[in-house]
Formats: C-alpha cells, sequence, structure tokens
C-alpha cells in the first residue's frame, strides 16, 4: 500500500530511482553521521541504508509515511516528528549532515535551521522548488539573492547540483525542483556580532528596494560611521564581507555611546 500524498504536509514523491540515487551519491562523506528530513516511501531512503559506512537516521512527521517506513524498511531508526521543532543538539552528539527531497512549504524554514545548528551540520544535500535553490545559491547583484544566500554562504559554500523536472513526481509539483549541496567553509564565526549581523542582513533584504541608508533607519543607531558610499547601496548589491564591515561600524558605535 503506498502512502497518500498530503497536499498540507507539502508532500511530492520522487518516483525517479536514478534521481534519487545521484542525491545520495551527493553526499560527500564530510561525516558518517546523517540526517534525512521527510522520508515519505523511502526512494531516497533505500539508498542512504544501502550504505555501511553511515549512521543513519530518519525524521518523518507524517503518521502513514512512519507506519510505511517501518515495515518496507525494519531496520531505519525513523524518529516520528517535526524536524522544525526537533533538538538537533540532543540527537546527535557529532556532527551530522542533513539531506531529504524537502517538503516545499517549509524547505526555507528547514534552511533557517540549518544555519542556527551551523556549528553541527557540515553538509546539506537537498531538494528544493528551483526558485528556492537559485536563491539560496545566488550570488551579490542578483535579483534572487537574499537573506538566505547571505546567512548561508557565511558559513558554507553553496553549489547549485542539477534541475529536477516536474514529471518525476507524484504528485507532480507546479514548478521545477533542483538540487543543491552545501559544505561547511573555514569560517567558525564572523569578525562581528553574529545576531545583530543576521539582524542587518534581515532588515536590508526586507526592505530590499530601498537603499541601506532607508532600510537600516529602524535600528535606531547612528548610521553615519557607516561609508556613504555603502549607504547608497541596496541589500542585494551587498558581499558578506560588506554586511560584516557594517556590523563591526555598528557595533563599535554603540559600544562608544555607552562608555
Amino acid at each position: 500500500m503506498e502512502v497518500r500524498a498530503k497536499k498540507a504536509l507539502g508532500q511530492h514523491f520522487l518516483r525517479d530511482e536514478n534521481i534519487a540515487q545521484q542525491i545520495a551519491e551527493s553526499l560527500t562523506g564530510t561525516t558518517r553521521h546523517v540526517l534525512e528530513v521527510g522520508p515519505g516511501m523511502g526512494v531516497l531512503t533505500k539508498y542512504l541504508l544501502a550504505n555501511p559506512d553511515l549512521d543513519f537516521h530518519a525524521i518523518e512527521i507524517d503518521r502513514e509515511s512512519v507506519a510505511y517506513l517501518h515495515t518496507h524498511y525494519p531496520s531505519l531508526h525513523v524518529i516520528e516528528g517535526d524536524f522544525l521543532a526537533l533538538n538537533l543538539s540532543q540527537l546527535f552528539s557529532e556532527p551530522f549532515a542533513v539531506i531529504g527531497n524537502f517538503p516545499y512549504n517549509i524547505s526555507s524554514q528547514i534552511l533557517f535551521k540549518v544555519y542556527d545548528y551551523r556549528d553541527q551540520v557540515p553538509e546539506v544535500v537537498g531538494m528544493f522548488q528551483k526558485e528556492v535553490a537559485e536563491r539560496v545559491a545566488a550570488r551579490p547583484g542578483s535579483k534572487t539573492y537574499g537573506i538566505l544566500s547571505v546567512l548561508l554562504s557565511a558559513f558554507y559554500d553553496i553549489e547549485y547540483l542539477f534541475t529536477v523536472h516536474e514529471h518525476v513526481f507524484s504528485p507532480p509539483p507546479k514548478v521545477k525542483s533542483a538540487v543543491i549541496r552545501l559544505r561547511r567553509n573555514d569560517v567558525q564565526r564572523l569578525d562581528c556580532d553574529e545576531q545583530l549581523f543576521a539582524r542587518v542582513v534581515k532588515i536590508g533584504f526586507n526592505q530590499r528596494r530601498k537603499t541601506l541608508r532607508n532600510a537600516l533607519r529602524q535600528l535606531s543607531l547612528p548610521l553615519e560611521v557607516i561609508p556613504a558610499d555603502l549607504l547608497a547601496l541596496r541589500a542585494e548589491q551587498l558581499t558578506v564581507d560588506q554586511f560584516v564591515q557594517i556590523t563591526q561600524l555598528l557595533s563599535q558605535s554603540e559600544l562608544n555611546n555607552q562608555s
């Protein structure tokens, strides 16, 4: 018996075995610990289970899928629950990779969670809606460059691996999909207040049509410490290093005002 795809869970089950194998083989082996998010009926799962070198877990929120997985993959360690609510530090004591054909309705939230656990997640391989994949992999100056592009590229090298067409899913989505890979870079800590950095990035892109001079006014910090040429730019034009520079200047200004 197959699992019925549930629209509320954003389920589109991959049917193409070659693509599933290609996704599984895109893991580079940076860690033997792997967590699959949303395995569904296990099309990707079977290729991960076949790798004896992996310490492999899966998390699935859909009870029908969990029952299917227990029946067809009895050796699989399935956690029934919501990945977004999971305390990942309690699941693995060592670094672990995240992989999956991610539900489109929470795919961005999955990446924000990865960002929060960036010290524990050295690698991500995932299927996303093509538009989201392009946004994550975008570079400064691109119209698709956004909050996730900046936050993730500060700590990860991001690769757009391949495009996946609609007809290989059941039910077929109305959009194309894509697989991307994130691998942790050498940056352990940004040379600035990382919380303020994230706030500056989010504020800048939430008003992406405005220059930084106008967008950052809500911070209630003295913007005159930032060079005028940076304030004249929009968020989509700034590199990670420029966002770090702006954060450093704002932090120093705030410290000077407090002293």
